[in-house]
């Protein structure tokens, strides 16, 4: 598989690659064979680069991903996973409901400040038991998960002492390169206005169906050589299911206007001769400054029939062809959203 560079760094990542949040149990419980299942696909896929995190579960996750990893070669895949929210055991009478199905028993502290970050590294090496972390992210300080004024306190744990922990672990060759997990635009500006960053993992916001990384995010980030990790091409699956009853866009039910676009979508690419599904997939790579496409399944099948996706035909022009349909990120508001 081909692939890209990660910033200005040296490191590199395959162009398509395994996220991790689906190993966390998220919707729906994962049995251990069932998640090595996915992970041999992953890698027989040639996919070398894997992303998880703490939140993932609880750390469910990141064990399993360290228990996989572990039998592989260290110099022949890059791991990243997030700091932002440590974990604190907890009964099981309080453990909070945010998605996941039977995670660890552990409740979240946000903390993005220097003690933070450090501790969060400490925690997530031993969870993972491997003994190299290649990427760091900055796991959702924003609005959508924080509200307006717990993001301003947030960020300045980070702007104040959190990026300063991040640049010690990589000028001291912990890791290799740090950024942002996020799933908004303007949490990225604010931080890139502020400070450098190697990367950003923006799920959800540079899709065939939201492009609302293009007008300011995409244009910043080839001025400061940062690279973008794309998830969430399937918009929380409506770009792969299609406009069926119950499909999902931006982690809710679709509205009538995003089934009515998506169907024109998928009417336009089956006259062109191809699955909708496949078009999403290829879509951000023709961004030079993506460096990956992020997928995460707990089916080996269902990442096998992403994949086989890849052989798919689509010309790069015909991206253009699906723009009038696009959707934008709603303006955020106070709510905060898990």
């Amino acid at each position: 598989m081909n692939k890209r560079r990660i910033g200005k760094t040296t490191l590199e990542v395959t162009e398509y690659s395994f996220g991790g949040a689906s190993l966390g149990n998220l919707y729906q419980a994962v049995s251990e064979p069932d998640a090595e299942a996915v992970l041999d696909a992953a890698w027989n896929a040639d996919m070398r680069y894997f992303d998880t995190a703490p939140h993932y579960g609880f750390g469910l996750s990141e064990r399993r991903f360290g228990d996989y990893l572990r039998s592989k070669p260290r110099d022949e895949y890059v791991l990243s996973t997030k700091v932002g929210r440590l974990l604190k055991p907890a009964p099981e009478s309080e453990v909070p409901k945010l998605g996941f199905v039977d995670p660890l028993p552990f409740k979240l502290e946000y903390d993005y400040s220097y003690d933070g970050i450090m501790r969060s590294v400490e925690f997530s090496y031993a969870r993972l038991g491997l003994n190299r972390i290649d990427i760091l992210y900055v796991h959702d300080i924003g609005v959508y998960t924080h509200g307006i004024e717990l993001t301003k306190l947030h960020l300045g744990q980070l702007l104040d002492g959190g990026l300063k922990a991040l640049e010690e672990l990589k000028s001291g060759g912990v890791i290799s390169a740090y950024g942002l997990g996020v799933n908004e635009v303007e949490v990225c500006l604010q931080v890139m206005r502020r400070a450098p960053i190697d990367c950003i993992l923006l799920a959800g916001r540079y899709s065939l169906l939201d492009r609302s990384a293009e007008a300011e995010l995409i244009p910043l980030c080839e001025k400061t050589q940062t690279s973008l990790v794309i998830g969430g091409v399937f918009n929380s699956g409506i770009l792969a299911t299609g406009p069926k009853p119950g499909s999902h866009f931006d982690y809710g039910p679709a509205s009538a206007d995003i089934l009515s676009k998506v169907g024109a979508m998928e009417e336009l690419a089956t006259g062109k001769g191809y699955p909708l599904a496949a078009a999403a997939l290829k879509f951000p790579l023709h961004e030079p400054r993506v460096a990956t496409v992020l997928i995460g399944t707990a089916k080996a099948s269902s990442l096998r029939r992403n994949m086989a996706l890849l052989d798919t035909k689509v010309p790069e022009s015909d991206f253009e062809s699906f723009r009038p349909y696009t959707a934008v990120q709603p303006p955020l508001t106070g709510a905060v959203r898990e």
